[in-house]
């Protein structure tokens, strides 16, 4: 029964909150509460809500929907629209519940048909249905319906001398700036009323949402009331209705919600106000002549339509659409950013060095002896000695260099596409210019994806076209064939499987800088530098190989147990699960390293102890440097100010980074993570990670003087 309660309660505030682009518990009881003033529209929205969630959730819909209020915010609305405009009879009862069942059904197929270009709803299931009960009113005696005499008021400020009355009269009587009124009554607008305290209220909830979402609503606001000014396009002023249903609406959705905030995106949230200008004056006329109201159907048109006209760019560039959505303009910033710093994993295929042992970068992208124009982003590799030599004496002959005849690798699965085997190797300083790039083997790997190795030792090629390879396997040996006047190996990428294609930059994915000892991930090594692939430690591969199916009981010594088990989710992506209290934390474990990518639920939990310690393992016990996202999620009013100015500047950068260090008994793995604030560090905690050939034993993490202990009970051997 309390998970029944807690499911709708859930759903419902969301269906609230989601008005404004949110899932802000705080934001969807402050709108349920606005609802309210409006005592007829309050009652009817909530009772559409309430049919709405029971109906779909036991006609089996997707309950994680269900629970973001994506069914039922449309019925809000209409519960609303019918209260504002209707008063209470039976009738009113008889056709609010049919034009809910027709708005729910409008919701659940305009979503999965737009969803399949991956574009919102938005309230088009609400315009639609109540277009059709308007006309269907307007044409057949009202339908027993009973109109009121005005709508998109707010009545109880006039009707009656109650406290609560009095108290929005004290607030619309305000001594305040007109355009400050007018905003306040703009956003109440939303729900149909036209009262300052409504708005006043509505815009503290969604101000603690998201800075970011507040700052595009005034935004939105100030650009109307200018181009308004400039044009005398409504001379007595704009209503406030379209004020706060379309143009602020479609600035918050356009600047921050659907597209990543930056100054590119509030720049669009400036350009889409125009437009919808146009939309608000045409379609008041062509709908004037049905007595049909525009409601937010210009908001939806130029959402939409520019959603759907960047998503057909060949090359999104820095105006980068919503991929993942947080339901909050400032988690999906810092998510983003986090993400484009970090999560290589999803962006490019893992590769591998085409050698073994550690070679030296002899010419790098730019190279200024061969690698200019088409050909400018390739890498030539050579083996060097203590005394920088590539050669041993007399170095006359192919056979004196270090990388002669050594073996050269695929740098990741694939296919082979073109193979060249029977060029001659060059003399020492001479070089074959008919036949350029020498023995050679292009390997696809994905569409528009081949690596391309040149150079190769005449007849050392062990693979034909048609061939399918792994990551690592021997393909030749190191040569000295076509243009190379010693020999070497040149390595590029490239989008098409002609030998002599255009290069393009492209990263491994993990190797080891031997002039820092660093281990680099996802980077173009530069000239003159020397690398290797990195060697696992088997302890740490061992202790953080966690598959689907692996379940963990952990104990803390204050006493809370918990019990995480690893799932895969609908995407192939693993996350640990916590039972005790849902918490969710995904992960990604590939051949080099162990990092988390996503933590969802309670930061109280001890898994989130976990996904703070262990944010990235390195299995090469090389030192870790990272950047956790910054936490938007909670209430913290010292961050107000770096989320207002986040999608133009951030200061603020919280730094997570371990060193292993061997000991008698395994591994113990040292963390720190601290706050960086313009140029100042703040400790945040302290972790040790203790590992033995069974896995991980014990976390300790100290944070502000509190120790916290934890155990794995679970036996890993």
């Amino acid at each position: 029964m309390k998970k029944h309660i807690q499911y709708y309660l859930h759903a419902g505030l969301n269906s609230y909150a989601i008005l404004f682009f949110s899932q802000n518990k705080i934001l969807g009881a402050l709108l349920f509460v606005v609802s309210m003033f409006s005592l007829t529209a309050g009652i009817s929205g909530l009772i559409c809500v309430i049919f709405s969630i029971a109906l779909v959730t036991i006609l089996g819909f997707d309950r994680e929907e269900i629970k973001l209020g994506l069914y039922s915010f449309n019925s809000l609305l209409l519960g609303i629209g019918f209260g504002t405009f209707y008063n209470f009879n039976y009738a009113f009862w008889f056709w609010l519940f049919a034009s809910t069942l027709l708005c729910i059904m409008l919701s659940v197929n305009i979503k999965a048909l737009l969803g399949k270009y991956a574009l919102p709803t938005l309230s088009v299931p609400f315009i639609i249905t109540f277009w059709l009960v308007l006309v269907a009113v307007n044409g057949y005696a009202g339908m027993g319906l009973m109109q009121k005499s005005s709508y998109v008021i707010f009545e109880l400020n006039t009707n009656g001398s109650s406290h609560f009355s009095q108290l929005c009269k004290f607030f619309d009587d305000l001594n305040m700036s007109p355009y400050v009124a007018l905003f306040f009554r703009s956003v109440s607008a939303v729900l149909f009323q036209n009262s300052i305290l409504a708005g006043i209220l509505i815009s503290i909830g969604f101000f603690i949402h998201s800075r970011i979402g507040f700052s595009l609503l005034v935004i939105g606001f100030i650009v109307a009331c200018i181009i308004n000014h400039l044009t005398g396009t409504y001379p007595e002023g704009i209503s406030n209705y379209h004020l706060g249903a379309n143009f602020m609406m479609v600035s918050c959705a356009i600047g921050g919600f659907f597209l990543i905030p930056s100054w590119r995106s509030y720049l669009w949230a400036i350009v889409a106000i125009p437009f919808t200008f146009l939309l608000v004056n045409g379609f008041s006329k062509l709908l004037g002549l049905y007595n049909l109201p525009v409601f937010s159907i210009p908001f939806c048109f130029v959402t939409i339509g520019l959603l759907y006209f960047f998503m057909l760019r060949k090359k999104p560039g820095k105006l980068q659409l919503t991929a993942l959505q947080n339901y909050s303009p400032e988690t999906n910033l810092y998510q983003f950013l986090n993400g484009q710093e970090r999560l290589k994993d999803f962006r490019y295929l893992r590769l591998g060095l085409p050698f073994m042992g550690a070679w030296t970068v002899s010419q790098g992208y730019e190279g200024a002896i061969t690698h200019q124009g088409e050909w400018s982003e390739a890498l030539d590799f050579v083996l060097k000695d203590l005394d920088n030599k590539t050669y041993q004496l007399p170095g006359i002959k192919p056979e004196d260099y270090y990388c002669f005849n050594k073996p050269i690798l695929a740098v990741a699965d694939g296919v082979v596409e073109e193979v060249i085997n029977h060029i001659d190797d060059n003399v020492i300083g001479q070089v074959n210019l008919q036949q350029n790039w020498g023995n050679t083997v292009v390997i696809k790997h994905a569409e528009d994806l081949y690596s391309k190795v040149s150079h190769l030792k005449k007849n050392s090629v062990k693979v034909k076209v048609g061939d399918f390879v792994r990551q690592g396997e021997i393909i030749g040996q190191c040569g000295n064939s076509g243009r190379s006047p010693e020999p070497h190996l040149h390595f590029q990428m490239q989008t098409t499987p002609y030998i002599g294609s255009k290069t393009f930059a492209y990263p491994f994915a993990y190797f080891v800088n031997e002039q820092n000892n660093q281990l680099q991930n996802f980077e173009v090594p530069k000239e003159g530098e020397t690398i290797q692939s990195p060697e696992i430690n088997a302890y740490l591969k061992h202790a953080f190989n966690f598959q689907p199916g692996y379940i963990a009981k952990i104990k803390s010594d204050n006493g809370k147990h918990e019990t995480w088990e690893v799932f895969t989710d609908s995407l192939n992506y693993n996350y640990f699960y916590c039972h005790e209290n849902q918490s969710i934390a995904y992960f990604i474990n590939n051949l080099n390293s162990f990092y988390f990518t996503r933590f969802y639920g309670s930061k109280q939990s001890l898994l989130y102890l976990f996904y703070q310690s262990a944010y990235k393992i390195n299995f090469s016990t090389h030192a870790v440097n990272d950047v956790y996202a910054t936490d938007s999620e909670s209430f913290k009013p010292n961050l107000w100010l770096q989320d207002l100015i986040s999608p133009f500047f951030t200061y603020i950068k919280r730094v997570y980074s371990n060193v292993s260090v061997l000991q008698s008994d395994g591994l113990e793995i040292n963390v720190k993570a601290i706050d960086e604030i313009l140029g100042r560090s703040k400790k945040l905690f302290d972790a040790e990670i203790k590992i033995s050939n069974k896995g991980i034993t014990d976390l300790e993490l100290l944070c502000k003087n509190k120790k916290v202990k934890i155990k794995w009970e679970t036996d890993l051997s």
